[in-house]
């Protein structure tokens, strides 16, 4: 892998964690959260669709490798739904 295609794995990785983040209610961070986030939902995404036996929707190959689109973007949808569902609120409303 070169350093250009691991560039773009960074970049591709990082549009989808930001519009998993933009559909679940958004979190606090930059675009490095973005990222991380992107490569964690493909890996949730992914096994995700290999345990519910879905095909393989939207895949991006560089340099021979592919990426998967649409997964990371679910995957990523599921870990911000999780991190909120875990995390407590930073207000408190009064009754």
């Amino acid at each position: 892998m070169t350093l250009f295609e691991f560039v773009v794995y960074l970049v591709i990785a990082g549009v989808c964690g930001a519009i998993a983040r933009a559909l679940a209610g958004g979190t606090a961070g930059g675009f490095v959260l973005s990222i991380l986030l992107g490569f964690l939902g493909a890996f949730v995404g992914t096994w995700l669709a290999r345990m519910l036996h879905l095909p393989e929707v939207a895949m991006i190959a560089v340099g021979g490798r592919t990426f998967p689109i649409v997964w990371s973007i679910v995957g990523g949808l599921i870990l911000v739904a999780l991190a909120h569902a875990l995390t407590r609120p930073r207000y408190y409303i009064r009754p």
